[in-house]
């Protein structure tokens, strides 16, 4: 039940694709803060600087805290989290996990599950939208993640970026 209030709550915030309501960003999307080779991850326990980005070794499913943005100055937008990455052994998947926090609201999630990581494969480019497309609505706190699900595996991130893009007036 908790699982379902949380995902009608992130719709009418506009935060899970598919939800339905915006016209998609107006304009191309604006850097918000980028993350590189020179910046310290949150977590450190099996997670070292690799290949220009982070080497993540995980035994277990779970989040992988990376960064966050405190008050990103955002309203009216598409959020976008996106970044490089490449998986060694991952069973089960990895994906991308935003969660973005909106004060007298609470927190909500937007993940990459349309575009997970198994097994092994090279570098590509994943990314994942957060809709906020009530007017008013400013997040203070933006957290980026990497999530396991079914187990662990080594996944590397690397080109880290927040992104945001206004969004186009409804049709009407």
């Amino acid at each position: 039940m908790k699982h379902v209030a949380i995902l009608a709550v992130v719709c009418a915030l506009g935060g899970a694709s598919g939800c339905g309501g915006t016209g998609g960003p107006a304009a191309p999307p604006q850097l918000v803060r980028a993350f590189g080779a020179g910046d310290t991850p949150i977590t450190q326990s099996g997670l070292q600087a690799d290949q220009g980005g982070w080497r993540i070794e995980r035994a277990s499913a779970g989040a992988v805290p990376l960064f966050e943005v405190r008050d990103p100055g955002v309203e009216n937008a598409v959020l976008t989290y996106r970044a490089q990455m490449k998986a060694l052994d991952v069973a089960g998947k990895a994906y991308l996990e935003m969660w973005v926090r909106v004060p007298g609201r609470g927190e909500f999630f937007s993940r990459g599950l349309a575009q997970p990581l198994g097994g092994t494969s090279g570098w590509a480019s994943y990314e994942i939208p957060f809709f906020l497309n009530e007017p008013g609505l400013r997040p203070d706190l933006v957290k980026l993640n990497v999530a396991f699900e079914g187990g662990g595996g080594t996944l590397w991130v690397k080109d880290i970026q927040l992104l945001q893009a206004p969004l186009a007036a409804p049709a009407g």
